[in-house]
C-alpha cells in the first residue's frame, strides 16, 4: 500500500499506457462480436503475430540489431512507422486468414455457433505452436531502437517517451475507428449487418465483404496494440498473446462486448487496476486479478457497464 501512496501518479501513468494497448486488442474481439455475435479466440495470436512482425521488420529487414543502439531523427521516425505499418498488416492479413478458414465456409454451410468458436480456437493453436516451432519456444528480444528516455516530470511521475507515444497515438486510432464505423459506406454497412444479417442482405449488402473487412479492422487494431507493446517490453514469444488476449478480453466483457465505447474505458479500467493491484499484492497476482475482475463481472453485470442495445451502440 505503501508504494501505490507513494507512486501513485507514476502508477496510474503506466497504468493508462497498457490500458490503451488492451484497448486497441479489445477491439479485435468487439468487431468481431459486433457482426457475428461470436467471440474471435484466434484473436490473441493475432497480436503474437503483429509482435513478431515488429521484431522482424526492425531487425531483419532495416537491419537494426538488438546491438545497433538507439536511432535519431529522420531514421528513428521512418523505423518506427514501418514497424508500426508492418505490424497492423500482419495482424490484419492473418485475420482475414482466419475469417477465410475458420468462419466463411462453415457460415455458408449454415452450421451452428460453436462449430466456428472451436474451429477459430484450433487456428489459434496452429498459430501459436508453428511460431512456437520455428522459435524453438524462446522468447524473441526486440532492438531497442526508442531509447526510453524521461520527457518531463509531472506531479512526481517520470513521462517515458515511449508510454507517451501509446497515450497519444493509440486515442487517436480509437476515435478515427470510431469516425469511420459512423460515417463511412463501409462503416454502415458493418451497422447494417450488425443490426439485421437478413435485411441488410436483402438491401444488397455484400456480407462476405463486410465481414472480411470487420475481421481487417479489428486485426489492423490489434496490430497497433502489438506495435506499441514492443515499443515498451522489447521482447515476445509464441505465447505472449494468452495473457495479454485474456486481459483484452476481460476488457471488453467489461465495457459490454460488442461496444466501441465500452471497450475503451473497460481497457483503461483493467490497465489501472492490473498496475494498482501489482503495486499492492506484488506482480504475481497480475493475471488473477483478471480472472477475478472477469468471473466479478459475468456474474454481476454479464452485460457490462455499457450493456445497453448492442445493435445501437457496439459499431
Amino acid at each position: 500500500m505503501h508504494t501505490l501512496i507513494s507512486q501513485f501518479w507514476q502508477l496510474s501513468f503506466s497504468g493508462i499506457a497498457q490500458g490503451f494497448i488492451y484497448v486497441l486488442i479489445s477491439l479485435g474481439y468487439t468487431m468481431v462480436y459486433g457482426v457475428l455475435r461470436m467471440i474471435n479466440f484466434a484473436n490473441s495470436e493475432i497480436f503474437m503475430v503483429g509482435t513478431f512482425a515488429t521484431v522482424v521488420m526492425t531487425r531483419d529487414v532495416l537491419n537494426h540489431p538488438a546491438n545497433s543502439g538507439d536511432l535519431h531523427g529522420f531514421t528513428l521516425i521512418f523505423t518506427m512507422v514501418a514497424c508500426l505499418i508492418a505490424s497492423m498488416l500482419a495482424s490484419g492479413g492473418i485475420a482475414m486468414l482466419v475469417e477465410l478458414i475458420a468462419y466463411r465456409r462453415l457460415r455458408s454451410r449454415g452450421t451452428n455457433r460453436l462449430a466456428p468458436l472451436i474451429s477459430a480456437i484450433g487456428i489459434s493453436i496452429v498459430i501459436s505452436e508453428s511460431v512456437s516451432l520455428m522459435t524453438a519456444g524462446r522468447a524473441v528480444p526486440a532492438p531497442e531502437v526508442l531509447h526510453k528516455t524521461s520527457l518531463v516530470t509531472l506531479l512526481g511521475a517520470n513521462i517515458r517517451v515511449d508510454q507517451l507515444m501509446v497515450v497519444i497515438v493509440a486515442p487517436l486510432m480509437f476515435f478515427f475507428l470510431q469516425y469511420f464505423v459512423n460515417n463511412t459506406r463501409l462503416g454502415k454497412g458493418i451497422r447494417a449487418v450488425s443490426m439485421n444479417e437478413e435485411t441488410a442482405k436483402l438491401m444488397g449488402i455484400n456480407l462476405n465483404r463486410v465481414i472480411s473487412a470487420t475481421f481487417l479492422i479489428g486485426g489492423l487494431m490489434t496490430g497497433a496494440a502489438a506495435f506499441f507493446f514492443e515499443t515498451v517490453y522489447e521482447s515476445t514469444k509464441f505465447n505472449i498473446g494468452f495473457s495479454l488476449g485474456l486481459a483484452a478480453f476481460t476488457a471488453a466483457v467489461l465495457g459490454g462486448i460488442g461496444n466501441i465505447r465500452g471497450a475503451f474505458f473497460g481497457g483503461l479500467f483493467l490497465g489501472l487496476l492490473e498496475t494498482y493491484a501489482s503495486a499492492v499484492l506484488g506482480s504475481q497476482w497480475k493475471s488473477i486479478t483478471v480472472f477475478v475482475v472477469l468471473i466479478v463481472v459475468l456474474l454481476f453485470r454479464p452485460n457490462g457497464l455499457f450493456g445497453e442495445a448492442v445493435q445501437q451502440t457496439r459499431v
